[in-house]
Parts: C-alpha cells; sequence; structure tokens
C-alpha cells in the first residue's frame, strides 16, 4: 500500500469508500465500472473507449509489473480515474520502463487504493454502474456526493470527438515481436495489399497491428468522415473501430455507414458494432454495469463454438429492433444480450468484443481473417461472399 494521503470515492447513490491517493493529488469524475481482467492494466488504462469512466480492477494487486510503452493501446491514458484493491510500488518485471504510479501521476490521473474493491463491485452489479468522484482534495463526503450526482453521465454524450485522430494517417506496424518490438511492414509487402479504410472512433492500437499482421494497408480517418469522404480513398474494405460512452449520440458516424453499407466489404468492433445496428435501423441500450474484462463466453450461434473473449462496453444492440435486417451471429452466455451481427445480403460482420485481445484471450483473432478472406471474394461473389466464407468455417468445424 501506498504511503499516500487520505482518498475518498464517493458514489452518486451515497455509497462512500475510504482509501489513500497514489498517481496524482487532485479530483475527478465519472461513471464508475469495474473490470474483471487479471492483467493488462496497462492496456485497460490508454484505451480510448474507457474515455469519461472510473475504472476499478477487481484483481486485488495491481502495478506488479509496471508500465512500459510497448503495452499501450493509445497515445495516452484515457481513464479518468483508476480505483484498486492493493497498489504495488515496485514493479518487478524486465520490460517495465516506470511504476504505475508515477506513470499516472505524469498523466494527471487520480487514483486511489486500499478501498474493499469486492464490496464496490457487489454494490455496482446491484444497483448498476453509476457516476461517481475520486478525491484527495476534498474529503467531505456529502460535498462529493453532490458532485457525482452533477456529473452528466454518458447517455446522450459524444465522446468519440474527444478521442478520434484530426487528420487522416496511414498505419504499417503489425505485431509484437522479441527483440524486435511493433514490426514495422516492409514496403513490398504493402504495394500489393488490399486497403482498408479503418473509421477511428477511439481505435486501439492492436486493432491497427492486427489488421497489418493480417495483409492489409490500413488508413485511418477521423471519426467525422462522410460517406463520401471514405469511399473517395478506393478501399476494398472499411473497418468500424471500438469508442466511448453512447452509440446513439453520434448520428453523424452512423449515417456515414448506412450510405456505405453493401457498397464495400465492412467489418466492425465494438462500438462499430454498435453503430452498425443503428444504421441498419435498430436501436441500442444502457446495460446496468456492462462489460468490461477479459473472460466473457460467447457463442457462435452457427457453429455452437464457445470462445473466452476481451470485452469493455456499456451499451448494447437491441436483437429485437434488427429483425430482418441482421442476423444475429453470437451471444453472450452470461446475459444472453448480443456480440455479433452478420449482414442478410450485405458483405458486413461485426462483433461487441474484442478479437485483438490487449488484454484479454486470442480465440477470437481468426476474424481478422475472416475478413481478409471476404475482402479477396468481394469482387467477385459479391453479396455472397460471406455467406460463402461463413459455410466453409462451419465445415470446418464440423470436421
Amino acid at each position: 500500500m501506498s504511503n499516500g494521503p487520505e482518498a475518498m470515492l464517493a458514489l452518486a447513490d451515497g455509497r462512500i469508500f475510504r482509501g489513500r491517493a497514489f498517481g496524482a493529488i487532485g479530483e475527478t469524475v465519472g461513471e464508475v465500472v469495474f473490470n474483471t481482467a487479471m492483467t493488462g492494466y496497462q492496456e485497460v488504462l490508454t484505451d480510448p473507449s474507457y474515455k469519461g469512466q472510473l475504472v476499478c480492477m477487481t484483481y486485488p494487486e495491481i502495478g506488479n509489473v509496471g508500465v512500459n510503452a510497448e503495452d499501450a493501446e493509445s497515445r495516452r491514458i484515457y481513464v479518468e480515474g483508476f480505483i484498486v484493491r492493493e497498489y504495488w510500488e515496485r514493479p518487478s518485471n524486465w520490460r517495465s520502463t516506470m511504476p504505475l504510479g508515477k506513470y499516472l501521476e505524469q498523466a494527471g490521473v487520480v487514483g486511489i487504493e486500499g478501498i474493499d474493491t469486492r464490496a464496490l463491485v457487489r454494490h455496482l452489479r446491484t444497483h448498476g454502474a453509476q457516476e461517481a468522484v475520486i478525491s484527495s482534495i476534498d474529503l467531505n463526503p456529502e460535498s462529493l456526493v453532490r458532485k457525482a450526482k452533477a456529473s452528466p453521465g454518458l447517455v446522450g454524450r459524444d465522446l468519440v470527438k474527444e478521442v478520434t485522430c484530426a487528420e487522416p494517417y496511414d498505419w504499417d506496424f503489425g505485431d509484437w515481436e522479441l527483440g524486435r518490438g511493433h514490426v514495422r511492414a516492409s514496403r513490398e509487402a504493402m504495394r500489393d495489399a488490399p486497403l482498408v479504410v479503418a473509421l477511428d472512433y477511439g481505435i486501439k492500437l492492436n486493432i491497427l497491428r492486427r489488421l497489418v499482421a493480417t495483409g492489409f494497408r490500413v488508413r485511418v480517418l477521423p471519426a467525422s468522415s462522410t460517406a463520401a469522404e471514405i469511399l473517395a480513398n478506393d478501399p476494398d474494405g472499411i473497418f468500424l473501430s471500438n469508442g466511448p460512452a453512447d452509440p446513439a449520440a453520434l448520428p453523424y458516424a452512423y449515417r456515414a455507414i448506412a450510405d456505405v453499407l453493401g457498397r464495400k466489404p465492412i467489418f466492425g468492433i465494438c462500438l462499430g458494432h454498435q453503430l452498425l445496428g443503428l444504421a441498419l435501423g435498430g436501436k441500442t441500450y444502457k446495460l446496468d454495469f456492462g462489460h468490461h474484462g477479459a473472460n466473457h463466453p460467447v457463442m457462435d450461434l452457427r457453429t455452437h463454438r464457445v470462445e473466452i473473449t476481451s470485452q469493455n462496453h456499456g451499451f448494447a444492440v437491441d436483437a429485437e429492433s434488427l429483425q430482418g435486417r441482421a442476423e444475429l451471429s453470437h451471444l453472450n452466455l452470461n446475459d444472453k444480450t448480443v456480440e455479433g451481427l452478420r449482414g442478410t445480403g450485405v458483405p458486413f460482420f461485426s462483433v461487441q468484443y474484442h478479437p485483438e485481445a490487449s488484454p484479454g484471450p486470442h480465440d477470437s483473432s481468426y476474424l481478422f481473417g475472416r475478413f481478409k478472406k471476404l475482402v479477396a471474394l468481394f469482387p467477385r461473389y459479391g453479396a455472397d461472399s460471406l455467406d460463402r466464407i461463413i459455410a466453409d468455417e462451419a465445415e470446418v468445424a464440423a470436421s
């Protein structure tokens, strides 16, 4: 445990937790959620999808392996605050370049440790995710609860505009290799590779790396890009990324997607999956406490294969709202929420979870290969391309 000053976590419903500060000294507000991953706290901290949220890690010891530049999922920390049971100030890992507390301090991110995270998680599971305040400068419970209640929450907020890139850029780094780091693709490999335009709603770097490693050239466009701007790049495929907050607050994004549906193969992950649902005329809704972790079981409804998945989302697609417009492809085995969609007569597929992992298992990494096949077959088979791929996958699974 750190020797930091006293700190307090106050929830909007009046529940108070007392602990000690680590990271930056100060005060922060956001929706408090819990993450059940046992590893990968640096990837969690730097995932832009956590913009607007205070993250509580359920694993009790955090900080053991420090941090390093190679494990970041973006160029900065995006969580609003960090909550742990016990912070380890002295990391023990050969890749570590900095203690976690110093990393948070340099980024100006407020943390609290020493609270009963099990009690907090039980409270959130019972009463739902809610606005909260972490403070090491104001220790008045009544004052902090008022601040939490005054926080705007995530429903109806467009936080994508705060995490997307300002200008288009090309990406050419692939997977990480021991002794080499993230390997840059050669010019020869990129010359004949199909071009994917990736819409940046808060894209994780490992998604970009996986696309390159799969054999794509990647051009990243801002979230506000119109259909005309997307198609002006003459892409072979379109990728829709993860991102924060409420998909229904992004009409510019799902209208652009609606205008390119059927014209190019599309693959969506997380927020991109939700935006696809809205582009098809469906609806989304807020979950009670969301899915955040690296151990969520998901079933492929065609093969009945179960994948353990990495997840980070607080909203979901309403299955009933998409009847006749898309096929439900994957189902969450914990709460039966929608985890995947597949086009019917339109060449797209999407998943609510994170096949790129970081952190998490690699059970679903085959989806990048599926996208590569879809892009390759589309010029010849058009709308039938995905059906051919899915049938082949089901045949392999059955054998």
